[in-house]
């Protein structure tokens, strides 16, 4: 009968232990990375984007890639979320995906920033 009780707590321990292996695996990861489609056309864009994406709260990374416009952003999922970094590109002057740019910050740009 004692064997049957170690048997019995030893099953139990491990199958405690198991549960909270999955859950630990099951975690929200706390960054994640999106990819935007801009308007930007040069290097004074990319400047203006990425200096926007650095004060933005939450955001941990951005590159653009000129070539394609493409805008890849590394973000704390729990400080922000992608349509405020939507937003913040569009408050610079910029389209974001399917957003369009402030209307009052793109004229502001300069001619090179301007879409052709």
């Amino acid at each position: 009968m004692r064997t049957l009780k170690k048997i019995s707590v030893v099953l139990l321990t491990l199958a405690i232990a198991v549960n909270s292996a999955n859950s630990y695996g099951q975690k929200e990861k706390k960054f994640q990375e999106i990819k935007i489609k801009t308007s930007a056309v040069c290097g004074m864009c990319k400047d203006k984007i990425e200096k926007a994406m650095a004060y933005e709260k939450g955001v941990k990374s951005s590159e653009l890639n000129l070539d394609t416009k493409i805008l890849t952003v590394v973000y704390n999922t729990k400080k922000t979320n992608p349509e405020k970094i939507k937003l913040a590109i569009t408050k610079s002057g910029y389209d974001a995906d399917d957003k369009l740019a402030d209307p009052k910050e793109y004229e502001k740009l300069p001619a090179c920033c301007k879409k052709k």
